[in-house]
């Protein structure tokens, strides 16, 4: 399905996004193998937490959905069953690499595969480490890819210095290192975003964190099982203020938004652009910090040059900050962002053809873009790539391009953010 998008005058309202996608995967999940019942309320009921769903009833547990939450029997640790089938994890990165962690811990064979853009997302970089802990572990052309077949076993606890920050990557391996004899360490360059861990030290995981560094130490018998009211998407919210940094005399209000520190570099960025943003109403949420978020027009917005360390606080964000920048006074500068080339698509070459199409002068980097502003933007057909991320920001730009952009297979908003067009409508005066 396409999408015409029209020139706004501004954007005003109050919202409330989606439930918060990584949180929603890692609930269910973590629920499946805790003793006992959990009770999530709250669940992102799209596309990608759907798979993660499906894929733990495959492997034979008791999931119930009602009006108000899901209710999880949860099997414990070791009383997963083998699936009659292939488990398809659909378009999602997160399943695919999480459950290959807690696969990696079952005695028996599991076969994950995906749709298509699925099957060319890198799994290398969790086969590699996963085989060091003793799973017998594969993938397709030569490991790079999905289809995956795992065969758990016995696994050894290992100390692993990942080459690049990775949630999905890290969160594997402690899944792994949950069933692992002894002691397993993570060292990221660069710390990514943390809710695996704050979610198994509240089951009740020997769990110490210094500095880039993740340690876990396997449980005796099991994980607890849990309630959670899961808080609403930080990257989903982004959009929108992102569209209200830049759409003329906006002012949008987003409400009870998870705000950890290691998803909120896109916030950091926009303040040192200049953008007015207030966070209202601080407090705790599922042991997460969350909050409101204020957003009115900037004033004037400042280029910027975003790289090192923030990159994986922001990682999400890069294609509705590659939208800010083309209204910022002069060269933005976003490097370090290589792995954006192996998403739902390649992020980078996406952002950089479609926003050329509307005028903005993109020059692209192997890791990154450089984008000059502030530039008035003229409408067009542009592709989303099939990629949820690459339609909102796209979107967001038609807003302040004249005429009507036109976001082919629009649609793929689904996979995180089903009503996303009814929200921007409902804003737009």
């Amino acid at each position: 399905m396409d999408r015409a998008v029209k020139k706004a005058k501004k954007l005003v309202g109050e919202i409330t996004p989606p439930p918060d996608k990584s949180i929603s995967h890692r609930a269910i999940m973590f629920a499946s193998i805790a003793k006992g019942v959990s009770r999530i309320k709250n669940f992102l009921w799209a596309k990608d937490p759907l798979s993660s769903l499906n894929a733990m009833r495959l492997l034979g547990v008791e999931i119930k959905v009602t009006d108000s939450e899901i209710i999880v029997y949860g099997k414990g640790l070791h009383s997963l069953s083998e699936p009659e089938n292939v488990i398809d994890c659909g378009n999602s990165g997160t399943t695919i690499r999480l459950l290959s962690g807690i696969l990696a811990g079952q005695s028996f064979l599991s076969i994950l595969t995906g749709d298509d853009s699925l099957r060319q997302r890198p799994m290398k970089r969790i086969i590699e480490p996963l085989r060091l802990m003793g799973a017998d572990i594969r993938g397709r052309a030569e490991d790079r890819f999905p289809p995956v077949v795992i065969k758990g076993g016995n696994l050894k606890g290992i100390n692993y210095k990942m080459p690049v920050a990775s949630a999905q990557v890290k969160s594997a391996i402690l899944l792994a290192g949950v069933y692992a004899e002894v002691e397993t360490s993570v060292t990221e360059p660069h710390k990514s975003r943390d809710h695996t861990e704050r979610m198994l030290k509240t089951m009740g995981v020997d769990l110490s964190v210094k500095e880039n560094t993740v340690k876990i130490i396997p449980p005796a018998d099991k994980l607890s099982s849990f309630d959670i009211a899961i808080p609403n998407d930080f990257s989903s919210a982004a959009f929108f203020i992102g569209g209200a940094c830049i759409v003329p005399d906006s002012e949008i209000l987003i409400k009870n938004v998870c705000l950890n520190e290691t998803r909120t570099g896109f916030l950091e960025v926009l303040k040192t652009m200049g953008a007015t943003i207030e966070i209202l109403n601080i407090r705790e949420q599922a042991g997460e910090p969350v909050g409101d978020i204020l957003v009115k027009t900037a004033t004037e917005l400042k280029a910027t040059t975003v790289k090192g360390e923030i990159i994986p606080r922001l990682i999400d964000e890069f294609p509705i900050l590659c939208v800010v920048a083309t209204q910022a006074e002069g060269t933005t500068l976003i490097r370090d962002a290589k792995d954006l080339r192996a998403k739902e698509s390649d992020r980078i070459k996406a952002m950089t053809t479609e926003l050329r199409k509307m005028g903005v002068p993109v020059k692209e980097f192997e890791d990154g873009v450089e984008i000059k502003g502030p530039c008035e933007l003229k409408s067009a057909e542009v592709y989303s790539y099939n990629d949820h991320r690459i339609a909102m920001a796209l979107s967001i730009a038609g807003l302040i391009a004249e005429g009507e952009t036109v976001i082919k297979d629009s649609d793929c908003v689904d996979i995180s953010f089903p009503h996303f067009y009814n929200l921007l409508e409902r804003l737009q005066r």
